[in-house]
């Protein structure tokens, strides 16, 4: 019997730590996993497996279970391939890591042994960084999980490259640590209207102050178009505030980047939209 446990996290913007558990056992070769996976995770079996074999490992032939942990917690897509793969080729004594709870793993394996990318990056950098951990991550989510200053971070191209890292034979690229543009604008401007003197003048004072503001009036006189434009006269998000909002970025399958890294975020609900439909929808 051969145990082994490896990091990585789920999707969501709190993106709770999966400890993946690894177990070989003697019996008929089998691979279960267990955990309340969903199809995409279930899937992973076979992904993983072609990627071990075309990386020129041997695929264990006993009794293989993975348990991915807390089991309460659905898992989802095809993050957890590299932990996963990570595990079995530790459990199998193919991969001798000793520290193996120092680093986090996120990524998708082709069955090629490639890393592909993966979403909701962000929120695992800025968990993964509160914990003190190193994250190894495809290359394509370097930069986004790079906005995070302080995180360690490293990026791979294929399964072979981070076995070799974590061997110490050879050494992966680190994420550049992108800097947030300071000089950035928006593509409206509160100078843009023309008139309504009393109600730019009511935004103003709200964003001073930081008050909440309502406006009322039949269609057309011009609500829109002033609250759209409150953003562009309030300062700057400091470093909590643009991670929280990059993180819900993020999670919507948004591109974070520089460039957009401080600018406030306006939403524009539909009239019609209901209560259950402004926090998300679903059951």
């Amino acid at each position: 019997m051969s145990l082994s446990i490896v990091y990585s996290r789920a999707g969501g913007l709190n993106a709770p730590l999966v400890t993946v558990e690894v177990l070989l056992t003697n019996g008929l070769p089998s691979l279960n996993i267990v955990g309340l996976p969903e199809t995409a995770v279930k899937e992973s079996k076979d992904r993983v497996r072609g990627a071990i074999i075309s990386s020129q490992f041997e695929f264990p032939v006993r009794r293989i279970t993975i348990n991915l942990a807390p089991a309460d917690l659905p898992k989802e897509g095809g993050r957890f391939d590299l932990a996963i793969a990570l595990g079995i080729l530790h459990s199998s004594s193919q991969l001798d890591i000793p520290a193996f709870e120092e680093f986090e793993f996120v990524g998708e394996l082709a069955l090629s042994g490639e890393l592909r990318p993966v979403t909701e990056l962000l929120p695992i950098a800025i968990q993964a960084h509160k914990n003190n951990r190193t994250l190894i991550v495809p290359e394509q989510n370097g930069a986004e999980a790079a906005l995070i200053k302080g995180l360690q971070v490293y990026t791979a191209n294929h399964l072979l490259e981070v076995c070799a890292f974590l061997k110490g034979e050879e050494k992966l690229s680190i994420a550049e640590s992108l800097t947030a543009e300071k000089h950035h604008t928006y593509s409206t401007c509160l100078s843009d209207i023309r008139g309504q003197q009393r109600a730019k003048r009511a935004l103003e004072i709200a964003a001073a102050g930081r008050h909440s503001l309502l406006m009322k009036g039949p269609p057309g006189t011009g609500k829109t178009m002033l609250a759209s434009r409150l953003i562009t006269i309030l300062p700057d998000m400091n470093e909590i505030e643009a991670e929280q909002v990059a993180a819900i970025r993020s999670i919507c399958g948004e591109q974070v980047n520089p460039e957009n890294w401080l600018l406030r975020s306006f939403r524009v609900p539909h009239h019609t939209a209901s209560a259950v439909a402004l926090v998300g929808g679903g059951s």
